[in-house]
């Protein structure tokens, strides 16, 4: 049999690993396209990408199975385009867009869903001020953004100015090439009233997070699994991604049943995604905090642990038309997480563990993966795609046979690396 050829946005060597352990990989063929310096850092020239993709895509020589992605924008909104461009069974661009832009999809769910949130644009141009029905503390965001970036949560109207310096100088980076995609688009009016670089506020949602993983083929929505999002205390900081959830199995429900209600009236088809929600244990009450068209790539280990099969497998196999059929519990554990070791102040690293240390830390610690995020010389502020309050250090992925084994595995890896960091001469630390 002929190898499948199929083209990876943004393809990165964590990722081949990951790819190469979904069930048939030995009949695919992975390339990589676009790399992802282009597509994740610094400005974003999105018409540039596209039309570089296409004549890297129109050269192949040969027959191009599939164009897929697990990256968040552009990558979402490129696949679409590139698959439509070639041919090829891809997520349909306007569903992609009706969930990425926060403040058209805060409308959608409104419609289906009892328990949204309250949310106004901002006005960014003139005197900035709350809408009206809003009180503090409240989140600031750009109607499209990722990993936390320009998202403030603030207090009082002093915060609430910052928080609004920051956004109009940076909303540019994202928000304009964001307003490329809506003009391919056909936007309801209120949608295209404000386009792709307006402020969104909407009101403080509380409890434990959490999240589904999916996919729609042809219409039908299906959810693949429930994990849970844990921050580091008294911050909004992630510190680890687990799978599966450990929430009651009625929280976990009306999680699932949600996502299919939502993800029917969002339109979006022939695509993975993955929803992020506020759970109240106490009350039963569970609230979408946001709506990706994507799976996350952070979970693919997950379920490669407890699953057998990383989640990757179903981005490949929508990318080729079929049906995925995801197993359930033919890993190696019965739960895993990704852990965020972070550090809360800025600095110059000056010292990372080493390859032969990391490698000794994995030898002993059976079922760890370490991944090192900076390198020496590097400002931690510099870094992209870093929130707005602290910086991550290392990526962990620990697989375990219990929840409390595996905090034990991740305090025994943070116990063992060893960064060191300069902080003179920085003009203030973010703490």
């Amino acid at each position: 049999m002929n190898a499948i050829d199929i083209f990876v946005l943004g393809l990165d060597e964590g990722n081949v690993r990951t790819l190469e352990k979904i069930p048939g990989a030995d009949r695919f063929r992975f390339h990589p396209l676009l790399g992802i310096d282009e597509t994740q850092e610094g400005e974003i020239p999105i018409e540039d990408l596209l039309h570089k993709a296409e004549k890297e895509l129109a050269d192949f020589d040969g027959r191009i199975g599939a164009i897929v992605g697990y990256w968040d924008f552009p990558v979402t909104a490129l696949v679409p385009m590139l698959c439509r461009k070639f041919g090829l069974p891809g997520p349909n661009l306007d569903g992609v867009v009706r969930c990425e832009h926060k403040y058209w999809s805060r409308l959608v769910q409104r419609t289906v869903l009892d328990d949204v949130p309250g949310f106004g644009i901002v006005d960014l141009d003139g005197e900035p001020r709350l809408p009206d029905g809003l009180r503090y503390p409240v989140w600031l965001k750009p109607v499209k953004s990722f990993s936390s970036e320009l998202a403030f949560h603030v207090h009082d109207d002093q915060e609430f100015d910052e928080a609004v310096r920051q956004i109009r100088e940076g909303i540019s980076r994202v928000g304009k090439p964001f307003e490329f995609v809506l003009d391919q688009v056909d936007l309801p009016p209120e949608i295209s009233a404000i386009g792709g670089q307006a402020c969104l506020a909407e009101e403080t949602l509380t409890g434990v997070q959490a999240a589904t993983e999916g996919y729609v083929y042809q219409g039908e929505v299906t959810v693949t699994g429930a994990l849970d999002s844990i921050n580091y205390p008294d911050t909004p900081c992630f510190l680890r991604h687990q799978y599966p959830s450990q929430l009651p199995a009625d929280i976990v429900e009306r999680m699932s049943d949600i996502s299919r209600r939502v993800m029917r009236e969002m339109r979006l088809d022939n695509s993975t995604f993955s929803i992020e929600f506020f759970c109240d244990t106490e009350t039963g009450r569970v609230s979408v905090l946001e709506i990706n068209a994507r799976h996350s790539q952070s979970h693919a280990d997950m379920f490669l642990a407890v699953d057998g099969v990383p989640n990757h497998h179903c981005m490949v196999q929508l990318g080729l038309g079929r049906d995925p059929a995801l197993p359930r519990g033919n890993g190696d554990y019965e739960i895993a997480a990704k852990w965020y070791h972070r550090r809360f102040a800025d600095g110059v690293v000056t010292r990372v563990p080493s390859a032969a240390e990391i490698e000794e830390i994995e030898r002993e610690i059976p079922g760890v993966t370490i991944d090192i995020v900076p390198g020496v010389g590097t400002r931690l502020s510099d870094m992209p795609a870093q929130d707005s309050y602290s910086y991550e250090l290392a990526d962990i992925f620990v697989g375990a046979d219990s929840e409390a084994e595996m905090i034990r595995k991740f305090e025994r890896c943070v116990a063992a690396l060893h960064f060191e960091f300069d902080e003179t001469g920085l003009d203030g630390n973010n703490g």
